[in-house]
């Protein structure tokens, strides 16, 4: 019963990537029909981020009231119906108006499923939960991509609305499943609500939330900068440097697939310094002034490779830092500082891309995965000592 359990949350989180990168895929015909400026996108996208953030933020005590089976199945079908509503935007507001919904839909699954597995599950199975969240940001540009060549944007979305439409059914109709397994209601006893306030009192949570802020600023900056970067310094057309861009996202769910392989064997700490050892050759790659492609695309898929391991094990390292009955409102916060750095650093960076040079992006990785490293080692160090005081 577990493991159909766990598949059932592996589907969850194919539906939690199956939209993250279908906007971005449509986008260059989407602002063209909407009669709207390229940069709007970012009006979208921040709008979706604050949905996310708030329902993040929000997900603990919700978790604690209805349970995780609950809140995971709403937010699914949260998700579907805006999915199916931007199939029928005709005008720029309406995805603004959309993006609400789907915006809290989407983080309330990611702080629920989160917490979930890194409460019941191994790390292996952590490092599994994201890989398959790139198996749905990998499906859904190809679902564009058709949907384009074949009909309109808003298809695109219709089809993946449709499939979450299907997930969220499956979901309903084994909600039996969650409550055989014994966890639910053992997670709902066993874990406070103590809220915002109540999180950023306990020693290490800041750091770790800076250090997790950090992380995901690197990794949306790589994600969303380096079809520029191929472009801008290493001099590569413009159709190539965006298939070189998408192999990020390959290169960090084949990653996240190995990474459950031997996180058993390594632990979520050293993970995390392994993979923050590994991006560091593909950023050192970077920083060499050769215009080859093959090299800067080499540099650009071991920088995801060694991206895979740090965000799951980040995750599920926080019941071990800091006990399971603080680890819902614990991991909720992470989700929204994760969304935080996230929206708000990308953007910064390319300000200073366009004033500086984008030149710059190995300097801007190497610092944000320093401070998350050194970040994520104090949080590590301080709550070993607050669990020493508690043995004595």
């Amino acid at each position: 019963m577990a493991s159909l359990l766990l598949a059932l949350i592996y589907l969850a989180f194919i539906s939690l990537g199956l939209p993250d990168s279908l906007l971005g895929s449509g986008w260059p015909v989407i602002h063209l029909e909407l009669n709207v400026p390229v940069s709007y996108m970012g009006f979208v996208t921040m709008i979706i981020s604050g949905g996310t953030i708030v329902s993040s933020l929000l997900a603990d005590r919700l978790i604690h009231k209805f349970g995780t089976a609950a809140v995971t199945v709403v937010s699914v079908f949260f998700t579907a119906v805006a999915l199916v509503g931007f199939s029928f935007c005709t005008r720029f507001w309406m995805l603004l108006v959309l993006g609400i919904p789907y915006g809290l839909g989407a983080g309330a699954i990611d702080a629920a499923l989160n917490n979930y597995v890194a409460l019941h599950y191994s790390s292996r199975h952590m490092s599994w939960l994201h890989c398959f969240w790139g198996v749905g940001t990998i499906v859904s540009p190809f679902v564009m991509s058709y949907a384009l060549t074949n009909a309109t944007w808003n298809d695109g979305y219709l089809i993946v609305g449709i499939l979450q439409s299907v997930i969220g059914v499956v979901l309903l109709a084994t909600l039996p499943v969650w409550k055989k397994t014994g966890h639910e209601g053992m997670q709902s006893t066993e874990q406070k609500a103590i809220g915002l306030f109540g999180a950023l009192k306990i020693k290490g949570v800041p750091f770790l939330l800076l250090g997790f802020l950090c992380y995901c600023a690197a990794e949306s900056t790589a994600m969303n900068w380096a079809s520029t970067f191929f472009v801008e310094v290493k001099h590569i057309e413009e159709a190539q440097a965006a298939q070189f861009a998408s192999l990020f996202y390959i290169g960090m769910t084949v990653g996240r697939f190995i990474s459950g392989l031997i996180a058993g064997k390594l632990g979520d700490r050293k993970l995390i310094l392994l993979g923050a050892c590994i991006a560091a050759v593909g950023i050192v790659v970077l920083f060499l002034p050769f215009d080859v492609p093959a090299l800067a695309l080499a540099a650009f898929i071991v920088v995801g490779l060694g991206c895979a391991p740090i965000y799951p094990s980040i995750i599920h390292s926080t019941p071990f830092n800091f006990g399971a009955q603080h680890s819902g409102a614990i991991i909720g916060i992470q989700m929204a500082s994760a969304y935080v750095g996230s929206t708000f650093l990308p953007p910064l960076f390319g300000l200073l891309g366009r004033h500086i040079g984008f030149e710059i992006m190995p300097v801007w990785l190497a610092v944000l995965m320093a401070l998350m490293l050194v970040m994520t080692e104090t949080t590590f160090r301080v709550t070993a000592r607050e669990r020493a005081k508690e043995n004595v």
